[in-house]
């Protein structure tokens, strides 16, 4: 029986063997241009994925072994990466997250599905599957930061969004703004395409996924990558592809302040 994890490893694999070589073709100039992530330039968005990916396989290593994580190993790892000039962040993106992947490939089925990780900032150990999808939700958005910097029709890759709408949900309580709506609350009927699904929004005290409404203050159709942007501040207009659209009491606007990103 194929384990819970295997889509999302498979999408950590197929992303890797994308972007990397993408990285490794970009200019000394490329590497330090402005990225779509506002407050990074190209190099700093592959160092940030870079770094996670060391990060990501001590935490992967720690659980395999039994041991805590070593103190202050993440600080170290960022410094490091910080003090990296463009180009040696180029380099050691490739190596750092090839390592991780291939350790998610290594494991055995049973590990798959019994290994439990600790990342460090949630309450307890999570299962393989979820600690993957929040590496995949960094890796697959932060890539897309770095192919839209030159290609604004960019989209985030097909393996991934599948697996990352299973995952999102447990994220909407710290991404969503609900003070965006001034006081209002609001119900949104949301359709996705590629996957295909309907399912409801709420902005209330907080925001949360719940049952599709019949009786919605609004509508949202969209492709169900544009939805994974939108909710990570990352469906601009001029990032937003031609089929998405909005009706009733809350606008696509007001949605992206609810979600401004992070």
């Amino acid at each position: 029986m194929p384990s819970p994890a295997d889509a999302t490893i498979h999408a950590l694999r197929t992303g890797h063997d994308d972007l990397a070589p993408f990285v490794a073709g970009l200019s000394p100039d490329d590497l330090v241009r402005q990225s779509v992530a506002t407050e990074w330039d190209v190099s700093q968005v592959v160092s940030h994925l870079g770094s996670g990916a060391v990060i990501g396989l001590e935490a992967l290593e720690s659980a395999l072994e039994g041991r805590p994580t070593v103190a202050d190993f993440n600080q170290g790892v960022w410094a490091r990466w910080d003090d990296m000039s463009p180009a040696a962040r180029q380099v050691g993106f490739d190596a750092a997250n090839a390592a991780l992947v291939k350790r998610y490939e290594d494991l055995d089925d049973a590990t798959r599905a019994d290994l439990r990780i600790d990342l460090g900032f949630l309450p307890a150990p999570i299962d393989v599957r979820t600690a993957g999808n929040f590496r995949l939700n960094e890796f697959a958005l932060h890539s897309w930061d770095v192919r839209a910097t030159f290609d604004p029709a960019a989209t985030v890759r097909a393996d991934a969004v599948e697996p990352l709408l299973d995952h999102i949900g447990m994220l909407l309580g710290w991404i969503g703004k609900p003070a965006a709506l001034e006081g209002r609350t609001a119900t949104v009927r949301v359709t996705t395409t590629g996957p295909d699904r309907t399912f409801g929004l709420a902005i209330t005290d907080g925001v949360a996924l719940v049952d599709a409404p019949d009786d919605a203050d609004a509508t949202l159709t969209l492709p169900a990558e544009a939805w994974l942007r939108l909710l990570t501040g990352r469906l601009r207009p001029e990032h937003t592809p031609a089929g998405v659209e909005a009706t009733g009491s809350v606008d696509l606007d007001t949605l992206r302040r609810v979600f401004p990103g992070y």
